[in-house]
This record gives structure tokens, C-alpha cells and sequence, in this order.
């Protein structure tokens, strides 16, 4: 005899099951929609109106053609869900019978990080990491796995992601800026809450430093320290000294400046293992030439911190882009003990002040 209850049970775990895996073939919406929002200017349209703005304002100042105006609000709803937007409360007059209220559109804390003339804007990386430049390589995923290249950006494109971006001044550009406003936001933090990190030190040396954001901010909270970016001849070219500050044109592979302390911004997790004991050991070499001082590294330790849903699922991601598009990988505290020993360490404090990432003190 056939029971029903089972049955029903059957039937409702296959459905679950399907809905769980629409969920994750359509995740990539939640990305595209952010995208086109982004590019329509609907985050500077929200923040620039004086009070929430209804769909219809909103329609009208994005000048929608009239045939995709019943599209807005869809376009709306799918980002007010994954809390880009939000909808507030505004009293507006009917009759003389009262007040009727309607809704508006409002920014969240994530969308203010859209804004262009936020200082921690996320913007441009949003758009360097959403252009089919950077899309397309997921589609090589499976075939990479079958190759030996190194990564599927490579197979993708036919060279490595810093040699395209080096020839591709759109991307080369909108990567720079977008790590200008991340290291603006890491650097304020990492001065309010981690300036124990700078005591004792009279000079530092900021690899793969960029245009200096960091080093700059550096400079000007501790003007006894000398602070040095170094960064490859194309990006700092032109760029100019200060008394506390300088630029240096040269390769991390090769050498490192000599300093009290060494910084590693979001460096490690773009290369494999090889490179990055490469790096580390010209790191070793630039503090022991100064009597021994430590390498200061800011980078995701995965599993750091209070374990949540997103939490994980956001580092899982980042740990699959440096696999798609570079060399590197995101590493748990085990995976870099063992690569800070390899390298000739001889030990190393985690300090977690960073959200996802923590701030790394590595000694020779």
C-alpha cells in the first residue's frame, strides 16, 4: 500500500530542491540588476532628491522610455529585496479628509558605498568586476580545469589578468580607482583602531602601493614615519615626493626597499603559494637589512571571524574570483602559518579589525 504521507513528504523535498536550484542558476540577476541600477545613475538620483523619491519621480528623472516604464518597479523591488534600496514613508495630502501616505526610495548603508563622491566608494570596482571582461572567464571555468593554463582568465583572453589590465586602460584604470576607495576605508580603520600597528616603526614601505592613498593617510597621521610605495613604473610614474613621502618604480618579485616594516594590502590572496614565497622572501630580506622589523599584511583569514551565512558565502566568493581571474586564493589562518614558516618566518599575530579581512603582523 502505498503511503501518502510519504509520499507528500517525496513530493515537497523535490520541489524545495528545484527552487534551490533556480535560486542558483539565477543568482547572477541580483549582480546584473545592481549593474544596471548602477549605470542608470539611480543611486545619485536617490541621494541628490531632498526627501524619498516615489517611482513616478524617479521614472521621470531617469527619462524612461514610456514602454519600459512598468519595468522600473520590478527593477526596484529586486534590489530592495537583496537590501540595496529601501522603501520609507512619506505623508502627502489627498483631501480634506486627511493624509495618505505613500512610498519612496531610499539609500541603505551599502548603496551610500555606490555613490561617486563617496571616499569609500565601491563603484568602480563593481564595474571593472561586472565587465565582460571579467565575466567572461567563468564561462572557461571547465575548460580551464582540463588545462594547463593558469588561470581561466588566461584561457579566456590569452594572457594573465595584470598583463590584459596593464593593456586595458578602461579596466587598468576603473581596478585602481575602486582599490583607492577601498584602501581610503582600510586605512581610516586601520589608524582609529590598529595604530598600535605603527608604534616603534620610523619608516615603512607600502608594496603594490598604487597611487599612494594608503601611504599618504600613513604619512600624514605619523609624520615621523618615511613611508615608501612601491608599485611598477607605470603606475607611479609622474607621481610626486613629498618630504615623508616617495615613489618608487621597481617589481615586489624582484626587490624590496629596505624599511622598518613592510605593507601587503591585499597582495597575497591574488598569487599561489610559489609567488607568494617570492614575494614574502624580498619582504624578509627589506626588514633584516633595517636590524629585523615585521611584514604588516591586510588580507582575508577565512574562518576569522563570528561564522554567518554571508559572512562565509562572501569569502567562498572571493576565494573563487582569485581562482577565475588570477593566480591566488583567500587562506585560513592554518594555510598561512604554514606559508609565513615556508617563508622563513618565525611567527606572526592575527589581529581581527577589518570585517572580512584582519590585519596580519609577521616576524622574521
Amino acid at each position: 500500500m502505498v503511503n501518502l504521507s510519504d509520499s507528500k513528504n517525496k513530493s515537497c523535498e523535490l520541489l524545495e530542491a528545484q527552487a534551490h536550484i533556480w535560486n542558483h542558476i539565477f543568482n547572477f540577476i541580483n549582480s546584473m540588476s545592481l549593474k544596471c541600477a548602477v549605470e542608470l545613475g539611480i543611486p545619485e538620483i536617490i541621494h541628490t532628491h531632498p526627501k524619498p523619491i516615489t517611482i513616478s519621480e524617479l521614472n521621470a528623472a531617469l527619462s524612461i522610455h514610456p514602454s519600459k516604464a512598468h519595468c522600473l518597479p520590478r527593477l526596484m523591488r529586486v534590489l530592495i529585496h537583496s537590501g540595496i534600496f529601501a522603501l520609507a514613508k512619506i505623508n502627502t495630502k489627498k483631501d480634506e479628509q486627511g493624509e495618505e501616505e505613500e512610498e519612496g526610495y531610499v539609500l541603505t548603508n551599502s548603496s551610500q558605498l555606490l555613490l561617486k563622491d563617496n571616499p569609500f566608494s565601491i563603484l568602480p570596482y563593481l564595474l571593472a568586476m561586472l565587465d565582460p571582461i571579467c565575466i567572461k572567464p567563468w564561462d572557461f571555468s571547465s575548460t580551464w580545469f582540463l588545462n594547463e593554463d593558469p588561470s581561466p582568465f588566461q584561457t579566456a583572453h590569452g594572457m594573465g589578468f595584470w598583463d590584459y589590465a596593464g593593456r586595458d586602460s578602461k579596466l587598468n584604470n576603473l581596478f585602481n580607482e575602486g582599490m583607492a576607495g577601498d584602501s581610503r576605508l582600510v586605512t581610516s580603520i586601520l589608524i582609529d583602531q590598529g595604530k598600535e600597528v605603527f608604534h616603534g616603526l620610523n619608516s615603512i614601505v607600502d608594496v603594490g602601493g598604487g597611487t599612494g592613498t594608503v601611504a599618504k593617510a600613513i604619512a600624514q597621521a605619523f609624520p615621523h614615519i618615511q613611508c615608501t610605495v612601491l608599485d611598477l613604473p607605470q603606475v607611479v610614474d609622474g607621481l610626486h615626493n613629498t618630504p615623508n613621502l616617495k615613489f618608487v618604480a621597481g617589481n615586489m618579485f624582484d626587490s624590496v626597499p629596505p624599511a622598518d616594516a613592510i605593507l601587503l594590502k591585499w597582495i597575497l590572496h591574488d598569487w599561489s603559494v610559489e609567488e607568494c614565497l617570492k614575494i614574502l622572501d624580498q619582504c624578509k630580506k627589506a626588514i633584516k637589512e633595517r636590524g629585523g622589523g615585521k611584514v604588516i599584511i591586510i588580507d582575508m583569514v577565512k574562518e576569522n571571524q563570528k561564522e554567518d551565512n554571508v559572512t562565509t558565502e562572501t569569502q567562498l566568493f572571493f576565494d573563487m574570483l582569485m581562482m577565475v581571474l588570477v593566480t591566488g586564493k583567500e587562506r585560513n589562518e592554518k594555510e598561512w602559518s604554514k606559508l609565513f614558516f615556508a617563508a622563513g618566518f618565525s611567527s606572526y599575530k592575527i589581529i581581527p579589525v577589518m570585517g572580512l579581512r584582519s590585519i596580519i603582523e609577521v616576524y622574521p
